[in-house]
């Protein structure tokens, strides 16, 4: 008497539910507060407002103009960090490159919302919807590139500190690779952005990116505890899952 075999359809496979892990859903926790703020990041980024001098004691920081940017890009240095540290670069590569293409079509999408005539009777006229969204293609630019060279910055220095430290002094890698990737953020998107059109002379170009660079520094170093709580929180969760040290669980380069 020959076995019956049983066909099963190529689809089917697909049908049936798949579990998520914990350390899944925490990628997915992580990468949907890393996109969403960075295109919030973006698309608030044209207002501007005073940030008045501080006087610190040992060194006085001056009044700058800084973009109201610099409330959502704090959670972006978070995510970016904690990714890193759980899912290393292939993490923040990938998500790097899913938020620039997020970006592009946010602004594209924008971009074509411009064009669509407006009601009459519309509660936001043509002219504000415009003076909002249709930043001009040189910021659109520089932003872009910035983010992505300072995101991949962040990655090479936040990893050459992890190989030295291992998991010890997590404010060093964390902090560290913000202040560099953060440089170069500041001086692309500025560069790009005001000095090749001449908005702005280089000399001028100098002065407001040193002051929105302090600035970023002293936000890197305020949030830097919010970072090890979050990344306590995570190590439980994940303990939970499994039982075992986050060590276990915790990917490596």
């Amino acid at each position: 008497m020959m076995a019956a075999t049983v066909v099963i359809h190529p689809a089917s496979r697909y049908n049936s539910p798949v579990p998520i892990t914990r350390k899944q859903l925490v990628f997915f926790v992580l990468g949907g507060f890393f996109l969403t703020n960075a295109i919030l990041g973006e698309l608030t980024g044209g207002k501007l407002f005073a940030m008045p001098a501080l006087d610190l004691g040992l060194f006085r920081l001056p009044s700058v103009v800084l973009s109201i940017g610099v409330i959502p890009w704090p959670v972006v240095f978070i995510t970016t960090d904690l990714i890193n540290e759980y899912f290393g670069k292939p993490g923040v590569r990938k998500l790097t490159f899913l938020a620039v293409g997020m970006i592009s079509y946010s602004f594209a999408i924008l971009f074509a919302a411009i064009y669509v005539p407006t009601w009459d009777k519309s509660p936001v006229t043509y002219e504000q919807f415009h003076a909002v969204f249709g930043q001009s293609m040189w910021i659109i630019v520089g932003s872009l590139t910035a983010f992505l060279l300072s995101q991949f910055v962040d990655v090479v220095v936040f990893h050459i500190v992890k190989n030295r430290t291992g998991r010890r002094l997590l404010w060093l890698r964390a902090t560290g690779s913000t202040f560099i990737s953060q440089l170069v953020d500041t001086s692309v998107v500025g560069f790009i952005a005001f000095v090749i059109p001449g908005k702005l002379t280089f000399d001028d170009f100098l002065t407001v990116a040193t002051g929105n660079y302090l600035y970023k520094v002293l936000i890197a170093i305020g949030i830097t505890p919010l970072i090890y709580i979050a990344h306590g929180a995570i190590d439980r969760f994940l303990e939970a899952d499994t039982g075992a040290a986050p060590q276990a669980v915790v990917s490596a380069e």
